[in-house]
């Protein structure tokens, strides 16, 4: 009896592995002869690093495309600055601002200390970013065609200067005086703030804005003590700029929304993603949309807020670390 039991039960055994194989193999024929199954695509967020390629080469034409506009700047400036009327003969056009408060000389320099102190802060906390080569190409883009915009923007409409103060430099020599801008960066701490015609917009408030809308996009949330000190600085040294009557109160509003805008414009596009391929999606009109899809094609997902050391430490220092590690587990 029990060697029938035995026999019976390894016939059931073998009788359901072939079961088992008959039914693998008939899967994998009707798999053969229909290809049309359904594909499941993974999330964004469960790609890891591939969603966020960093592609250093991107970030370097963003940069010569950046650092082309900063030159050609120079250049329209010192074109511009042959065609100011004399203050003789146009005086300053009348501002509302300017009516109510009287000049404050030394309010200048705050303006562009704080924006030094802001460059500073925000190209620290770039270096220490992880995703620095998808978030530095961000910013390069972002200032070229900030200061595209400019460009055009004073060489059409050329403003008499706005105070009796300001002293310009001789209509001379425009080429000496373009590389003099390069290399001296147009502030007046360094004595090179004495071409005029550059109104309409402010490249002060370009910087001042876009360093704090930067600082404030890349840092955690729970930075809220650093994100009110950048605002302070950003606000405190725009208004700098008006009480110090170097810049129609215009130029400032021009500077802030066109700033503003590109960035959050760019912004909205790069983290929402649903919006890239949308039919109804107008914000992909616009003309730097060719320029924002080769600069974020293989961007799929949000780029977080993620810090590291820009070196990497030495092997042995990881391994003391990692025998520290092992024992506070022990």
């Amino acid at each position: 009896v029990n060697r029938l039991f035995t026999l019976f039960a390894g016939g059931s055994r073998l009788s359901g592995l072939w079961k088992q194989n008959q039914l693998i193999h008939s899967l994998s024929n009707g798999l053969r002869r229909h290809c049309d199954y359904v594909k499941i695509s993974v999330p964004p967020e469960e790609r890891g690093a591939d969603s966020l390629p960093s592609e250093w080469w991107k970030t370097g034409v963003a940069f010569l495309y950046a650092l082309f506009i900063l030159v050609f700047t120079t250049v329209v400036i010192t074109v511009v600055h042959e065609r100011v009327p004399d203050k003789s003969v146009s005086p300053p056009l009348p501002d509302k601002f300017f009516d109510y408060l009287d000049r404050v000389p030394w309010a200048f320099t705050v303006t562009e200390v704080n924006g030094l102190v802001l460059v500073g802060l925000w190209l620290v906390q770039w270096i220490f970013l992880k995703h620095k080569a998808i978030i530095a190409r961000r910013c390069f883009f972002l200032i070229g065609t900030l200061y595209m915009y400019r460009c055009v923007t004073m060489y059409i409409t050329t403003l008499p200067v706005p105070g009796k103060h300001m002293v310009c430099a001789p209509k001379l020599f425009p080429g000496l005086m373009s590389c003099w801008l390069c290399v001296s960066s147009g502030l007046s701490l360094t004595g090179s703030h004495l071409m005029c015609g550059d109104f309409l917009y402010s490249g002060h408030t370009v910087m001042l804005t876009l360093s704090y809308l930067f600082i404030k996009e890349y840092s955690a949330r729970w930075m809220w003590w650093y994100h009110w000190f950048c605002w302070l600085l950003s606000a405190s040294g725009v208004l700098c700029i008006l009480i110090a009557h170097e810049h129609y109160s215009i130029d400032v509003v021009v500077g802030y929304f066109a700033t503003t805008r590109t960035f959050w414009w760019y912004h909205t596009m790069a983290n929402t993603h649903a919006l890239r391929d949308a039919p109804n999606n107008y914000l992909s009109r616009a003309w730097w949309s060719p320029v924002f899809k080769f600069l974020e094609r293989n961007v799929h997902t949000t780029v977080p807020v993620e810090f590291s050391w820009p070196v990497a430490p030495p092997s042995s220092c990881r391994q003391r670390y990692r025998m520290v590690e092992g024992g506070r587990d022990e």
